[in-house]
């Protein structure tokens, strides 16, 4: 792991004016004295574009610690060093391939550092909010969340599946795969994650609580998997068939029992910036024309939030060496991401 350079962005994470929470939906279930944890994880082994390392701090650096304050959060952040650690330059040049997989001790040992971290303190009832670095980290914060909450469902707002399994994978990048390890797909009991993943099953992650939101870029092979399991995916085509609103009311009510507006089932949402239209988030590794509005992207996050049941959150892929005179865009829709789910409203 490469430490994430220290960035002096100026971005104001969007709106100049004091962000507002609705306490009329501030019933959040699962947390106790309204306190986020953040994690920063500066990542990049997880694919092979450099940069994404330095995401987290670009957030920081942009003043998203002070918003959340500003909503009247407490923000609990003890920088960055817990992951820099882990892995030293010279175990990374020493991390070969195994199979088709690119990086795999360097990504399952980091993947393990956060699920401790992040189930840590969703026992404590904190809700950890993940900056990444890239989306292999999915695979720690959502079985770290899982540990605390056993009957979680996860929303994956991203372009891409990333349910690819180390069989299916085309590029070896396991930025693709986090979702099938944490499924327990056929062909994911590998090495090095078999020696860490848990073992019964009721610790992975049931197909049946994971919907997909704006999808628009599927590998073949994922298709088939998502088939396969009746996974509920919501591509870019639905989002444009039956607008953004019904989307995430039916997504709501897909993970809770399929029961119409039934809001109970505690929620982790995770958070590809590539999700949303490269106009709109330029500044990130694999952008795909068509994606998400700004405001499809904040409805999704000030929805999940309102039904009080979000008990953790990732914001993945912001890469500001990729499109730098975009970069501070990136940063601040990312920022403002994150504030709609923490409770900023439009009035």
């Amino acid at each position: 792991m490469s430490a994430a350079p220290a960035l002096t962005s100026t971005a104001n994470c969007g709106s100049s004016e004091r962000p507002r929470a609705n306490s009329a939906v501030d019933n959040l279930r699962f947390v106790k004295n309204k306190t986020v944890s953040l994690i920063g994880c500066p990542f990049s082994s997880g694919q092979g574009r450099p940069g994404v390392e330095a995401g987290p701090n670009s957030l920081v650096s942009a003043g998203l610690l002070e918003q959340l304050t500003q909503l009247g959060w407490t923000v609990e952040f003890t920088g960055y060093q817990q992951f820099e650690s882990i892995v030293s330059s010279e175990q990374l040049a020493k991390d070969t391939p195994i199979g088709k997989m690119k990086n795999p001790r360097t990504v399952s040992h980091v993947t393990q550092a956060v699920a401790t971290v992040v189930a840590s303190k969703a026992k404590e009832g904190k809700i950890p909010l993940t900056l990444g670095g890239d989306h292999s980290l999915g695979l720690g914060t959502v079985l770290g969340s899982l540990a605390a909450h056993p009957d979680l469902a996860l929303i994956w707002v991203d372009a891409h599946a990333d349910i690819n399994t180390p069989q299916t994978t085309d590029s070896g990048n396991l930025h693709g795969c986090p979702v099938s390890f944490l499924c327990n797909l056929e062909d994911t009991q590998v090495e090095p994650f078999s020696t860490w993943l848990p073992g019964p099953a009721s610790k992975f992650l049931d197909p049946k609580r994971l919907v997909y939101i704006g999808l628009r870029d599927v590998d073949s092979e994922e298709k088939t998997i998502l088939r396969k399991h009746g996974i509920k995916a919501f591509s870019m085509h639905e989002v444009d068939r039956y607008g953004i609103g019904a989307v995430v009311d039916m997504a709501l009510d897909y993970i809770n029992d399929g029961v119409k507006g039934k809001r109970e089932r505690p929620i982790h949402l995770s958070f590809d910036v590539d999700a949303l239209d490269p106009s709109v988030a330029p500044s990130t590794g694999t952008p795909v024309r068509g994606g998400l509005s700004f405001r499809e992207g904040h409805y999704i996050c000030e929805a999940l939030y309102e039904t009080g049941a979000l008990v953790a959150m990732d914001l993945m892929e912001v890469n500001p060496s990729l499109m730098p005179a975009d970069a501070e865009q990136t940063i601040a829709v990312g920022c403002s991401l994150v504030r709609s789910a923490f409770g900023e409203t439009l009035l």
